[in-house]
């Protein structure tokens, strides 16, 4: 199967390693030529999708379409040219329209008694305000009581931002594919945040309970069901004190964790809803089950220190190439080559079992300490407190 894959920054690059997996041939489209998915891919190409008389001719050759962008220009032209065309666009529009605005995801979230975090005025400080439309982490400011926020309403104009309680605890992410309106949960995996809570790791074993591991899948389920979903949406949550509850939601290819659940449980979310996009029929159905531990972090290395930090790290440095046994990794997507001496890499690592990955990741940064005289080593967390209300100091030495 010959797919084009629209978008070579992070979501491109999650794409194109998937569908490099299920053995596609793996052509990617995008206007700018330095992107980091550039040298992933079969064939790249630099076009601009928005300009119809050549994207149109270029779909003649191309099986599936399949969006690894957020831009809505881009994103409009590609479902207008699909239906021109016939060639499926693995793109749900209408629940994508919903889960890009957080305050249209949060009316959803209310409407169907997902639990999610308590607006503000109705919850207490600190509080989180962030854009409604930004992606991730992008733009979310942390208030710790009123004079704060009254100086930021001072500054900026709010109207279109969402106001909400701060939660404290480990987050987690869910996928969910739907097609014909048959859903199918994945698997949940663990979040860890740098301290501008940009995602810096992903654990592909959860480590939640029964009861909470059920209730999640049914969260999922339930919200592909309200927005009948016609492709994949992320789920992202947070444990507070015990209880799960929805941060926000993504109807399109999510980075990071895919690959993880992919080396966890030996399933290519990608490949299965390709197929039945193409097919034109839901996938047969399977079993979710944790093969292997999977540890997948994103780490920055220069002059004599090394730094696990968030995936924006991977987006500015031009092409990225896959490298296997990479100091001990099973896998790195990397910015490195011999003799540089400021590089990045998103590790793969995995393991009999969770511990197993964490303690082969272990020996893999002693590897590249070792290798690059490297002396420090820094590994940062969110500021958060503890139960008697001391701050927690990020790791680092």
């Amino acid at each position: 199967m010959r797919v084009a894959i629209v978008g070579g920054k992070l979501q491109g690059m999650e794409a194109v390693y998937l569908a490099k997996k299920a053995g596609w041939e793996v052509v990617l489209v995008d206007k700018e030529s330095e992107v980091p998915a550039a040298e992933l891919c079969d064939q790249f190409y630099s076009i601009d999708v928005t300009k119809v008389v050549e994207w149109i001719p270029f779909l003649r050759e191309i099986d599936l379409v399949i969006p690894a962008l957020e831009n809505q220009e881009a994103l409009d032209c590609l479902v207008r040219t699909a239906n021109y065309s016939g060639v499926p666009l693995l793109f749900d529009g209408d629940a994508y329209e919903i889960s890009s605005s957080k305050i249209k995801s949060n009316l959803m979230f209310a409407e169907t008694g997902v639990p999610a975090p308590i607006p503000w005025p109705e919850c207490g400080f600190p509080i989180i305000v962030k854009p409604s439309e930004a992606s991730g982490s992008e733009g979310v400011i942390k208030i710790e009581g009123a004079m704060e926020l009254q100086r930021l309403f001072a500054k900026n104009n709010l109207t279109d931002w969402v106001i909400e309680e701060y939660l404290e605890g480990p987050s987690y992410s869910l996928e969910v594919i739907g097609f014909a309106e048959v859903y199918k949960v994945l698997k949940i995996t663990e979040l860890h945040m740098d301290e501008s809570y940009d995602c810096k790791r992903v654990l592909g074993s959860a480590g939640l309970s029964e009861e909470l591991n059920e209730e999640f899948e049914q969260v999922g389920l339930e919200l592909a069901r309200s927005l009948k979903l016609n492709g994949i949406m992320d789920i992202e949550t947070i444990l507070h004190q015990g209880k799960l509850k929805v941060l926000e939601i993504d109807a399109r290819l999510p980075s990071q964790t895919p690959i993880a659940v992919y080396h966890s449980t030996g399933i290519n979310m990608l490949e299965i809803l390709g197929e039945a996009f193409v097919q034109g029929k839901p996938w047969q159905s399977f079993e979710v089950s944790e093969k292997r531990g999977v540890i997948y972090e994103h780490i920055h290395v220069m002059d004599d220190y090394l730094e696990i930090m968030g995936e924006h790290i991977m987006a500015d440095v031009g092409p990225l190439h896959l490298y296997p046994d990479f100091f001990g990794a099973d896998e790195a997507i990397s910015s490195y080559s011999p003799g540089k001496i400021e590089w990045v890499a998103t590790l793969i690592i995995t393991g009999e079992d969770c511990q197993a990955a964490w303690d082969k990741r272990e020996i893999v940064l002693q590897e590249i300490q070792k290798e690059f005289g490297i002396k420090h080593y820094y590994d940062r967390y969110p500021v958060m407190k503890d139960s008697d209300g001391f701050i927690k100091i990020a790791s680092g030495s």
